[in-house]
């Protein structure tokens, strides 16, 4: 219908009412007037701000015109001298909204997907002076002002072609129209037919014109003429685009009246051929050259070429199709036909055939090579939210997830972890998301033309249906509880709001949706809801109405609210009443709305009516809740969302306030959640404009982001969490760069500010790798050097008119080179890339663009450089971006062209990235991202990734080539899947293409080397990595052990032949063959025992196993380094076996030793337990007995009163305990280390003296166990597991072992000497089975005895099996676990069982001994084998101790934690926790509290009465290396400086809690440093003030700094309260530093000072400085500056090199503490050339007095309350030195080196740390 109303046209200003001003609107200088040329009434439009100034049809934006004319007729006539502006909103087919522009302010043409701007030239009129002098101006640079003398035009433009030519779209309507300042307007008309000027309909009638398809202008349109002259005399026709030749077709330009002249003269007038205007060259230039660019591509055109002349006088031709499309001839069917086939991918002739009838001919398959893997990207993280709507978060129903968009992505992210998920698929940003009420379905829509919504289902992210029934503009979609109907909002064709229902009922099973009801509408719609109660019932609100809507027999109808007095409110949000009331009808129900101006509005659904109205207004006293909130009155705070359950309602309003609510709203407001106060958790923030620019921070793991919204933002890349945010209300950032090493990076902005000022646009900005300079250049061609080594970044050279000029090429116009040696940039012009040198800027090479390609330039047009790069040192290439979409590759040395890639983008590349090992190339562009083989020698040599709603603003891949990060509308992490890191394997691999080139892998077998130093020095640069792999002598292509082959002497033979039978390691009997072969090289075999006697059993399988008597046998030299050379072959394969834990030096021989009652150290407590252990814990239900081991204490507690007794006898690390039937005597045993031997050490418990010392082993001892008499004890090593005794029968007792085997020994005592008798049991094969593609063995583990003859082993492979002692068969076996299990427990009917994957279970076993009865194998009653319950514990179980029936026990894991298990009740409690790691730092907050900080990461807080772990920190990835509490007082008065004046600072007290703690601070490995607040648990701050590792902590005496020292030399100054660093030291830079100290008194006036406090820092290199600060006015000085003096070599005699930077390690480290009781005396200990303790005054600039030391001092601390010094040592001592005096005890216990001492603040406490044991002492003097 709308297109026949429009026939034949419309006259525009006279149908919508222009002058009314009812369906049109003016803005600004808008007047009407009389024209004298035309003879009526016009509209003239003027002012300086066309922008401001317009005459705009319709009137409303939401509005459409529905003008469906192909072609619209502007009548108008430019203001001279003035500009003008016209826009023309359009619509396509596709319901595209389109804007066509054009005005004479526009120099060139330009186009996106919604935009067409085109440029206006304006003609003179004719016979003026302007028209004359128009002709000669071959110097104009474009669209010009209006000429001084103007004339009417029409303008005639063709909507289908213009959208058809630039847009490949079709047109449908016109919407809107706005005519802008400076113009004078007629009208303006739409029609499907295409006038000609200048001919009248009675001229047309008279020539017949009509019949033959001239159109002349109607009346209305046409401009008057008088007789005698021409229309084209005084008028202008403008057609567009025109059927011209020579005219540009993206400008507008005038016809030719020449040509509409000779029309007329002849019978049949012609169409008039526009006439071209002459412009300058640049300007035809410059048009032709966006004509090319923006011209579709048209399809080339294929010639005919005849390959051959063409048969003539065939017969019979017989034609056959093949499977390609090919069509074959033949000419005689009986006879046989020669057939040749090519390759159709290399050239080359396939075969030839005959065939002698038709036949399908069948090509090769075609075989490509792709880019592997595929994918190779993998998105990870999301950086944003919203995009096109900020209204939509949702939570899942289980209240884990948060689900929300962001740009043309859907993100559901879990709020424990951060961890996303994606629905990826929407091509536009996404306007609104629903889900249903059990989180199964969710429904996205996007925005924009294309509408689609599309249903997900949730659990695995598929896309389970589309729909596009909305034209445009959806906003708004909403589930029903159960998901069985979706209700969305959008615009139809006609822009009128359009709300479908569908039907998702079916989804899940078709796959389909289908639309139930829809509603036109002409209201406005902001939000609709769906009744939880009846899916049938809707409710919407939007400006001046809310509806209610109901779904009845497939229609959708709808009901106004009475809104009354309320009817202008502008509704934001709407929902429903929560709940089920029995008792109440269900429509029976209420309506909550809220509004803009604040009222909350109450609706009764039935009634259709409001049933009460409330008003939020600010409150002015917050303390008030009452009445006041609501009240009639001025403006009131802005609602923008509700929402309600059964007991509440919650509101967010403009103020940021989330305000919660009674239903009622009787009682004012419940609470307020104030955001600026930030009391609340932040799940995701986000830019709020487009991100330009993107750079990242290797070291500390930081992404900073600058954005158009005016923000520099810094992010974490590992949490994504925002660390800083800084913000230019009046700059925007466009460019950003990091520092290599430093917390630094530099950002320029758009009004070209870089630390100082460029002209223009910051374009360039880049640092160079080193970090010693600074690079930046702007848009106006100036380019700057900085030196960053500066504190103010002198400049030291600026070049102007260097860079090429403007902004398009930002932010990437320059870049610098790996090695920092050259900086290439795009400059002088944009045609030229300029490589200069980084640190003079010299010229070196200039690069001309355009003598690439020549052939495609002159095409295209001339091609410029957009972008530039540089490639990593492997591949030493420039790459260019240019505008023609081709990506350059120049060598970086001479310039010379290496490659070139066209159409890497459709409309241009963006931003390219290469990884750092030169193997792919990242480019970004048309919201996509490219992924290439940067060789380009793949048949398809990409691959393509969406996800990005807008362009690509910056790609980057990370600095492990790991993860590739792309920013634009949002911050994008990928995992680069084609780089991962090698799996770990055990022992190394060798491949043969590397060392046998010519031969396969199955066919090498490896050799003896030539000479024992080869096959050493090929593989013993690189320490092992894992635990030797043993393989088989016949292993090919594998080498297991390598570090088991010396360097040694060839002089020596006997070594030399040992060395090359050891090039593989054996297992099995060939180990034992070897042994036996290097024993027999001295003396023969001996088969007897010097004590026992070994016989045999008559098993088949009964071996002998040989024993050695070390104290009779006497070993030379060469046998015991060879027998511990195989010790070391031999590793243990299971968890099970013990090994020690390694360390660097032993117990000190010399040492002085204090008596007992002389001592100034008394041993109090020991925190933690020996996780390495295996069996070294003891319970006694009965008696309470209560034993476990620490390092080489052994620890017996009380668990009543946690009271401690420890014994202490052994030197090394205790491996296993036994206690005795009775509970009389002990038994522990450790191993042999240095020079100290295998230890047994027999216990009196009740004495709690050592008995005993056995030293009969050479190595670790692994078991202990007593006989059921107690007469005898057995301990054994490598290769047995472990060891039981029988308690139902007499002398016998099981081993179990390596490589799956069992043994069962009888103690034989019936004759003289006692012997032992062995019989090794039968294995079945099931087993030792290994997984599949398993390597290695399988080892027994663990055993225990059964009450009826059955005894149960356990497997490194986690199986249990079951054994009959009648015949040492196995009858049953099962899988018990997935990991080894190392701890077997029997009781009764029960089975304990416990694995390294940190499983403990219990089964019930009742009737698997019944399967050893005859014929009883397969059966087994119900319930006979039942996993009873499990518990899930922290670490692997290493031991455990339980009760007579298995109820009540403690069990020990390798995480260092002992437990208390109950069954019954199902509760497992920590009694013992310590750590595992190497213990770092402690500090003491208080007498009652500690904290330590490991390697593992963990920060935890002790209780020193009880020895209880209170707290736990962990980080991880990261090891925790110092640690230190903030000062408090001790009478719980914390100072804090109120005020920085230059006056006296005000100084604030606050009372603090007795039981409150003071924050502790820590620094990590990576450089951070994190500060927790003990008291709520959680961590306050993080700062990242150090590049490398920190190694010091401190805060500041008065608590209002924090000092840190890093290992590079660099002292940070950091503020806890704002976590900036305010200071960075760098007088150590070069040296670790070792330790800080400060002061915690005011300093006397004599020392030399002028601010009250001292603090220091010592480095390793003997430096010492002081420092005297005032925090509270910013002041701090150096005050002195030690350094002492030491030899040119190590402690062990090897020289010193100063290039060396890890000498530090080897030397004891510098320490230097205040002391206590002299204010001016600094103590100090270090490497020097002696050993002693300094003493030096600041007062009198020197070292006052020294005292002598026995061992060098790794660790120091000074007693504040007593004249006392502490100090420990490598050698395990820890000293005790009178500070006058100089005297010192010894005390020893620990069993590594010293790591850490501290007092505590009263001096009363010792605490001290060897690796990680803490131990606490009582100081008695």
């Amino acid at each position: 219908m709308s297109h026949l109303w429009q026939q034949p046209y419309v006259n525009v200003f006279k149908h919508f009412g222009v002058g009314e001003w009812k369906k049109s609107t003016k803005e600004g200088e808008v007047t009407s007037l009389m024209d004298k040329t035309l003879k009526c009434t016009v509209y003239k439009i003027t002012g300086s701000v066309p922008a401001s100034n317009y005459i705009q049809l319709p009137k409303a934006s939401t509005q459409s015109l529905g003008l469906t004319g192909r072609y619209m007729y502007l009548l108008f006539k430019p203001i001279p001298t003035q500009h003008f502006v016209v826009h023309i909103d359009v619509a396509t087919q596709d319901n595209l909204s389109i804007r066509i522009s054009f005005s004479n302010l526009f120099k060139e043409f330009k186009s996106t997907s919604t935009w067409l701007q085109f440029p206006f030239v304006c003609n003179a009129a004719k016979g003026s002076v302007h028209a004359f002098t128009s002709v000669g101006t071959k110097g104009r640079t474009g669209p010009t002002p209006a000429p001084a003398s103007t004339i009417w035009t029409v303008l005639c433009l063709d909507f289908n072609y213009i959208l058809s030519m630039y847009l490949n779209r079709k047109f449908s309507y016109m919407k809107g129209i706005r005519l802008c300042a400076n113009m004078m307007v007629k009208n303006v008309f739409t029609s499907d037919t295409l006038y000609d000027s200048g001919i009248t309909v009675d001229q047309a009638r008279r020539a017949g014109l009509l019949k033959k398809g001239v159109s002349p202008m109607p009346r209305e349109m046409a401009y008057p003429v008088l007789k005698g002259e021409n229309w084209n005399d005084n008028y202008d026709l403008i057609r567009f685009p025109s059927d011209g030749t020579k005219k540009p077709f993206d400008s507008m330009q005038f016809s030719n009246p020449a040509s509409n002249s000779s029309a007329q003269q002849g019978p049949c007038p012609k169409r008039v051929t526009p006439r071209s205007v002459d412009v300058s060259k640049c300007v035809s230039d410059r048009v032709s050259l966006i004509h090319n660019i923006t011209n579709p591509k048209q399809k080339m055109k294929r010639h005919h070429v005849t390959r051959e002349l063409p048969s003539v006088g065939v017969d019979d031709i017989d034609i056959k199709r093949d499977d390609q499309g090919g069509v074959h001839l033949f000419a005689h069917p009986d006879d046989e036909v020669v057939i040749h086939q090519d390759d159709r991918s290399t050239g080359e002739s396939l075969h030839v055939s005959k065939l002698s009838a038709p036949a399908d001919l069948v090509p090769k398959p075609t075989t490509y090579k792709t880019l592997e893997p595929d994918p190779i990207l993998k998105l990870k993280r999301i950086v944003g939210f919203g995009g096109s709507t900020f209204r939509d978060a949702l939570w899942t129903v289980d209240g884990s997830m948060v689900v929300y968009p962001c740009h043309a992505v859907v993100i559901a992210m879990k709020v424990s972890n951060g961890h996303q998920k994606f629905f990826i698929g929407h091509t536009d940003k996404v306007s609104c998301i629903s889900m249903t009420g059990n989180s199964n379905l969710l429904a996205s829509g996007q925005t924009g033309p294309l509408s689609v919504v599309r249903i997900w289902k949730f659990q695995t992210g598929e896309c389970l249906a589309m729909s596009k029934m909305h034209a445009h503009s959806l906003h708004c979609l909403r589930f029903s509880q159960k998901g069985s109907v979706l209700c969305g909002v959008g615009k139809d064709g006609h822009g009128k709001n359009m709300v479908v229902i569908w039907n998702t009922s079916r989804v899940h099973k078709s796959r389909e949706v289908t639309v139930m009801a829809k509603a036109h509408t002409d209201v406005d719609i902001v939000q609709m809801k769906v009744a939880a109660f009846d899916d049938t019932r809707m409710v919407s609100c939007g400006r001046d109405n809310v509806r209610l809507w109901r779904v009845k027999e497939g229609s959708l109808r709808s009901a106004p609210v009475n809104l009354g007095e309320y009817h202008s409110m502008e509704f934001t949000d709407v929902c429903f009443e929560a709940g089920y009331h029995a008792d109440k009808d269900p429509a029976d129900r209420l309506v909550y709305a809220c509004s803009r101006s604040g009222h909350i509005f109450e609706i009764e659904l039935q009634k259709v009516s409001i049933q009460h109205v409330r008003r939020l207004l600010p409150n002015e006293s917050r303390t008030v809740k009452d009445k006041h909130t609501f009240r009639s009155g001025p403006a009131g705070i802005a609602v923008n969302t509700m929402h309600v359950n059964e007991t509440f309602c919650v509101t967010g309003s403009d103020d940021g306030y989330l305000r919660l609510w009674p239903l009622d709203f009787a009682h004012g407001n419940l609470g307020i959640l104030d955001i600026s106060t930030r009391g609340y958790t932040t799940v995701m923030r986000s830019h709020t404009g487009r991100i330009n620019g993107v750079a990242v921070d290797p070291y500390r793991k930081h992404i900073a982001t600058v954005s158009d919204d005016h923000t520099i933002r810094v992010w974490d890349s590992e949490t994504l969490q925002q660390l800083y945010d800084f913000s230019a209300a009046t700059e925007c950032p466009c460019a950003i760069s990091y520092h290599p090493s430093r917390q630094i990076f530099a950002c320029g902005f758009e009004n070209g500010i870089v630390r100082v000022h460029h002209r223009g646009k910051i374009t360039g900005l880049a640092f160079s790798p080193t970090g010693d300079f600074l690079y930046s250049c702007c848009s106006m061609g100036s380019l700057s050097h900085y030196d960053t080594t500066s504190e103010k970044y002198e400049l030291l050279r600026l070049l102007g008119n260097t860079v090429a000029r403007g902004s398009r090429h930002g932010p990437d116009v320059l870049a610098v080179s790996p090695d920092g040696r050259r900086m290439a940039f795009i400059g002088p012009s944009e045609f030229l890339v300029t490589v200069v040198d980084a640190k003079s800027l010299d010229e070196v090479l200039r690069i001309d663009i355009t003598s690439v390609s020549s052939a495609d330039n002159s095409k295209n047009g001339l091609d410029s450089a957009v972008r530039v790069y540089f490639t990593p040192l492997s591949l030493s290439q420039i790459l260019v971006t240019t505008s023609n979409n081709k990506l350059l590759k120049f060598d970086c040395k001479s310039g010379r062209i290496m490659s070139e890639i066209s159409s890497i983008h459709r409309s241009g590349c963006s931003s390219v990235a290469v990884t750092q090992a030169g193997r792919h190339l990242a480019t970004g562009g048309d919201k996509v991202i490219k992924i290439w083989d940067y060789n380009m020698k793949l048949d398809i040599n990409f691959q393509v990734f969406i996800g990005h709603s807008e362009n690509v603003s910056k790609i980057l891949f990370t600095p492990d080539d790991q993860g590739l990060l792309s920013v634009g509308e949002a911050i994008y992490l990928w995992d680069f899947l084609a780089v991962r890191p090698p799996s770990p394997t055990e022992g190394r691999e060798y491949r043969e293409k590397d060392y046998f080139p010519n031969k396969s892998v199955d066919n090498v077998v490896p050799a003896a080397p030539a000479s024992p130093a080869l096959s050493v020095g090929d593989y013993m640069d690189l320490p092992r990595r894992s635990v030797p792999h043993p393989v088989s002598v016949g292993s090919p292509g594998r080498i297991g052990d390598l570090s088991s082959i010396q360097k040694v002497s060839n002089t020596d033979d006997d070594i030399t032949e040992i060395t090359e039978q050891m090039e593989h390691v054996l297992v099995g009997p060939e180990l034992e063959q070897v042994e036996q072969v290097v024993i027999s090289d001295d003396e023969p075999t001996h088969e007897d025992v010097a004590v026992n006697r070994v016989s045999f059993s008559k098993s088949p399988k009964a071996r002998k196993h040989q024993e050695v008597d070390y104290q009779s046998k006497k070993w030379s030299k060469l046998d015991r380094s060879r027998t511990e050379k195989l010790h070391e072959v031999q590793k243990p394969t299971s968890h099970k076996h013990f090994q020690q834990r390694e360390k660097i030096y032993g117990m000190a021989q010399r040492r002085y030793t204090a008596p007992p009652n002389q001592a100034g150290l008394k041993l109090k407590s020991v925190i933690g337990y020996n996780g390495n252990g295996r069996g070294n814990i003891v319970w006694h239900p009965d008696t309470g007995l209560f034993i476990y081991t620490s390092g080489c204490v052994i620890i017996m507690e009380d668990l009543t009163s946690g009271h401690q007794t420890h014994l202490m006898g052994h030197v090394e690390e205790i491996s296993t305990l036994a206690l005795q039937n009775d509970c009389q005597m002990l038994a522990s045993a450790s191993g042999s280390w240095g020079l100290s031997s295998s230890q047994i050490c027999i216990w009196d418990l009740n004495d709690q003296i050592c008995k005993k010392v056995l030293n009969h082993h050479e190595f670790d001892i692994v078991c202990l166990a007593f006989s059921r008499d107690d007469r005898f004890l057995v301990s054994v090593a490598n290769p047995i597991n472990e060891l039981k005794w029988d308690p139902y029968t007499v002398n016998e007792f099981a081993t179990v072992g390596q490589n799956g085997t069992l043994l069962f020994w009888l103690l034989d005592e019936t004759t003289n000497d006692i012997c032992l008798n062995v019989h090794e049991a039968e294995i079945p094969d099931e087993l030792v089975q290994l997984p599949h593609m398993a390597r290695g063995q399988v080892d027994f583990t663990s055993l225990e005895y059964a009450g009826d003859s059955t005894l149960y082993t356990s497997t490194s492979n986690g199986k249990v099996a079951a054994w009959d002692t009648r015949h040492n068969t196995c009858f049953m076996h099962w899988e018990g676990d997935s990991t080894e299990i190392g701890v077997l427990a029997c009781r009764g009917g029960r089975l304990l069982t416990g694995s390294t994957g940190k499983n403990l279970r219990i089964w019930s076993i009742v009737g698997v001994g019944e399967m050893k009865l005859p014929g009883e194998h397969q059966n087994m009653r119900t319930g006979g084998l039942v996993m009873e319950d499990e518990m899930n514990l922290d670490g692997a179980v290493v031991v455990a101790a339980f009760d007579e029936s298995l109820d009540m026990g403690i069990v020990g894991t390798s995480s260092g934690t002992l437990w208390y298990i109950n069954w019954p009740e199902r509760t497992s409690i920590r009694i013992v926790s310590s750590h595992m790691n190497r213990v770092n730092g402690l500090a003491a907050g208080s007498n009652d509290y500690l904290a330590s900080c490991a390697d593992d990461g963990s920060l935890r807080i002790w209780s020193i009465d009880s020895r209880e772990q209170m707290l736990q920190f962990q980080v991880l990835d990261q090891s925790c290396t110092c640690v230190a509490f903030a000062p408090m007082k001790v009478d719980g008065i914390r100072i804090s400086t109120v005020s920085n004046s230059d006056e006296v600072p005000v100084t604030g007290h606050q009372k603090i809690d007795i039981k409150s703690l003071p924050n502790v601070v820590a620094g990590y490995s990576d450089g951070t440093v994190r500060m927790f607040d003990i008291n709520k648990v959680e961590m306050v701050l993080k700062m990242h003030p150090h590049a490398v590792s920190v190694t010091a902590i401190s805060f500041s005496s008065d608590g209002r700094m924090i000092i840190s020292g890093g290992s590079d030399g660099l002292i940070a100054i950091s503020s806890p309260t704002t976590g900036m660093t305010v200071r960075v030291i760098n007088d150590h830079k070069g040296a670790p530093i070792t330790n800080l100290d400060v002061t915690n008194k005011q300093q006397d006036q004599d020392v030399g000072i002028t601010a009250p406090l001292l603090w220091l820092a010592t480095s390793a290199d003997r430096r010492v400085s002081v420092w005297s600060a005032d925090w509270s006015k910013d002041f701090c000085e150096l005050v002195d500056w030690l350094t002492f003096p030491a030899p040119a070599f190590t402690p062990d005699g090897s020289v010193i090199s100063k290039r060396d930077q890890g000498l530090f390690g080897s030397l004891p480290p510098s320490l230097a503490k205040f002391s206590p009781d002299e204010s001016d005396i600094i103590v100090y200990v270090g490497y020097g050339l002696q050993k002693h303790v300094q003493y030096y005054s600041l007062s009198q600039r020197k070292v006052v007095r020294t005292a002598a030391l026995t061992h060098w001092t790794t660790c120091l601390d000074i007693a504040p309350g007593n004249s006392l010094i502490a100090m420990g040592a490598n050698e395990r001592l820890l000293k005790l030195l009178d500070y006058y005096e100089g005297s010192f005890q010894d005390f020893i216990g620990h069993n590594d080196s010293m790591n850490f001492v501290k007092f505590a603040p009263d001096s009363k406490h010792l605490y001290t740390v060897s690796h990680s044991e803490i131990f606490i002492w009582d100081v008695t003097v």
